[in-house]
């Protein structure tokens, strides 16, 4: 049986047409023809059941034949908060493996030790819109560009708050266990820190603004590490949404 390939159609909403690159695809590499199957995704929630009415070497048209709505795979809203990597494609991975496992926003921070102050964001958008078709994903993550760590912790977010780092001098608790303890919200957010780790006044000041303080086990981690083991351990802590629910 042949496989039915997924899409990303943002504007799905005024276009029956697929975009410029999602074409590309489907026509050179794919082949598809017209009358040929293929499934839909607009990154908010729906997939659609749509079938190739032109094809041609720039352009590739469509039907949909059924609208299909999903429900959150997961509780809550998941948010990684990272300082990027000197070398990007360490990024890059992480980004893939996270959306894969499932996240619903990504933000990159700028810190005391960080050793890169620019993120490509549209090159950051490619790789999740990538991921999310991979692991068939009804929506897309939320994707925020670089900002200074200091803006980020001192504004308001909804949920539970943590932030993860190395100093034993503060004292800290397992990420996966406080996540397990029973909460107002099912909301999450935990911050990574840069290859240096945050600096201890950026712990405190995290701290003094309502973050939890964390570690993520004995492990000394890579920065893209612990950012892969924060999704899955919000992930496996509660997120994780069991189909009668």
């Amino acid at each position: 049986m042949k496989e039915v390939r997924y899409f990303y159609t943002p504007d799905i909403a005024v276009s029956n047409e697929l975009p410029e690159e999602e074409a590309a695809h489907a026509v050179r590499v794919l082949r598809l023809q017209a009358g040929d199957e293929m499934m839909l995704m607009d990154g908010v929630g729906n997939f659609y059941e749509a079938e190739v009415t032109l094809a041609t070497q720039k352009h590739c048209q469509y039907r949909v034949v059924r609208t299909l709505p999903q429900q959150p795979a997961w509780k809550g809203h998941l948010h990684l908060a990272i300082a990027p990597t000197k070398m990007m494609e360490r990024m890059e991975w992480m980004t893939e493996k996270a959306v894969e496992i499932g996240i619903d926003e990504l933000s990159f921070l700028d810190c005391q030790y960080s050793e890169r102050k620019v993120v490509k964001l549209p090159r950051i958008e490619k790789i999740a819109v990538s991921a999310m078709k991979q692991s068939r994903k009804a929506w897309k993550p939320q994707l925020n560009g670089m900002d200074s760590f200091r803006s980020f912790v001192t504004r308001e977010h909804k949920g539970r708050k943590y932030i993860a780092h190395c100093y034993e001098e503060v004292a800290r608790a397992y990420l996966y266990s406080e996540l397990q303890k029973p909460a107002d919200s099912d909301d999450a957010l935990v911050l990574i820190g840069p290859e240096g780790d945050f600096s201890i006044d950026e712990v405190r000041l995290a701290i003094d603004h309502g973050f939890v303080s964390v570690h993520l086990g004995e492990s000394r981690l890579r920065t893209e590490t612990a950012g892969l083991s924060a999704v899955m351990m919000m992930q496996l802590a509660g997120g994780l949404r069991l189909p009668s629910q």
